[in-house]
This record gives C-alpha cells, structure tokens and sequence, in this order.
C-alpha cells in the first residue's frame, strides 16, 4: 500500500491567535486536497482558534511540543489531555530547536513519544545533525542513534502510526537544502532503522518528512524520492506558498 504524503506546517513562534485564523482563512483553499494529510502545528496559544478557523477543512491542527506528564507543578507546560481535549492528533516532538535551546534530549524525547501514543496523538518525530556532524561523515550513525532511543519501549503498532522528520540543523532556515539525494540518503537509513528495531511492514509503513528550508521551488523533487513522505515546512508554512508545496 503507498503511503499517504503528509505536508506539515511548523509554525514555530510566529503568528498571534488573530494571525492565525487570518492565515488559515487564506490557505484553506490552496491547500484543499484529498491526497496528502495536511497538517498546521502551530503555538499552543493558537490552537483553538485554529481549530475554529479550520472547521469544514482538510486542515489538521497539531502542536508543536507537550510535556511528558499527565498533570502538576509544570510551570508553562501543556500537557496531552489538554491538547486531545481540543481535537489535536499530531505534535511535533524533539525538533532541533528544543533541543538547542531548551535542554532537550534524546531521553525527554522518548517520554514525550510514548506519552503522546498513550493519548493516540501522532507524533512526528523529530532528527537531524549539524553541518559538524555531516562534515566529519557521523550523519547516519548520529541520527540512528536518535531513532533508536526515541523509540525505546514503543511498539511496532505504534511506530506505524508514527511519522518521522528528518531534518538536517545546517538546512533549517538558512536557506541551505540538503539535495535531494542527501535528503533520500538519510531517510532510506532511517526506514531501514525502523526495519531494524521492528520488522519490513513497519518501516514501510512509517512516514518519513523532510524538513529545512523546503519551498515551493524544490518540495516536487524532494517529495518524488522513495523514502521522502512529505515535508515539515518552516517559513514557506507561513505564505500562501504552502499551497504550492502542498499541492506540488
């Protein structure tokens, strides 16, 4: 069975509550379309009104991160019964910036991985290296090393379900891509990670992004790669060029 392309829209910390039901508006339909999931993870301050601004559309509404806990003395945090309470099914975990900037690692991810199965949200899991890292060749086995841990005590079922992003640090948001071959490079290693951990079906069926500076000039040549199931977009998730990418 093909997979399903799943074009997701990170938002990052952009675009106030009003923003966002104005962008919504303007997207709904450029990005009308029965043949790829469609998916805005945006601020948790926007998610209802998100949903309200999506209703009737193909728009999925996601989060972009949640704590690992069910409730409690979490200052700031949300956690996965307040966004399953809303409707929310995806939320990005683990994505470079988290990581970077607040002393995220592979361990906090997993909690938050599992956690997010428990609540039969879908995460899409983030990876990647830095320019560092891809210089002095230790790409793939760095970032098997981040699959293998965010994945520890998850079950096949549920890593089907999964989506993974790849995305390598020295791509996102500077305007750098990785090639479409580097970018198919990486997310064969990882299926065939997946296959590793799991068996052939499961990393078959997991879908697999790529993120970092994908716009609509490079998204069809990207996505036309076998192991590449879509894109996690930045910037471009914040123009109408999002429709372009969406509908590549």
């Amino acid at each position: 069975m093909a997979r399903k392309k799943i074009i997701a829209g990170n938002w990052k910390m952009n675009m106030t509550p009003s923003e966002a039901v104005e962008l919504i508006n303007t997207l709904k339909p450029l990005v009308a379309t029965e043949k790829a999931d469609v998916v805005f993870c945006v601020p948790a301050i926007d998610i209802i009104p998100a949903m309200e601004a999506a209703k009737g559309s193909n728009i999925q509404i996601g989060a972009e991160n949640m704590y690992f806990e069910e409730k409690g003395a979490y200052t700031g945090e949300i956690s996965p019964a307040m966004l399953t309470d809303v409707g929310v099914k995806y939320v990005i975990i683990g994505h470079s910036e988290r990581r970077e900037y607040f002393a995220e690692t592979d361990e906090t991810v997993n909690k938050k991985v599992l956690k997010a199965f428990e609540h039969g949200i879908t995460p899409i899991v983030c990876c990647g290296e830095t320019l560092t890292q891809r210089e002095q060749g230790v790409t793939i086995d760095f970032i098997r090393q981040q699959i293998k841990i965010a994945f520890l005590n998850v079950t096949a079922d549920q890593a089907k379900t999964a989506v993974i992003a790849y995305e390598p640090i020295w791509a996102i948001g500077t305007g750098k891509t990785a090639t479409s071959d580097q970018a198919q490079e990486v997310c064969s290693a990882i299926r065939a990670c997946i296959g590793e951990i799991y068996d052939e079906a499961t990393a078959e069926a997991i879908r697999i992004q790529y993120g970092g500076s994908v716009n609509a000039s490079t998204a069809a040549e990207l996505f036309a790669k076998p192991d590449i199931d879509g894109g996690l977009v930045g910037g471009a998730a914040l123009k109408p060029d999002f429709g372009k990418i969406v509908n590549y």
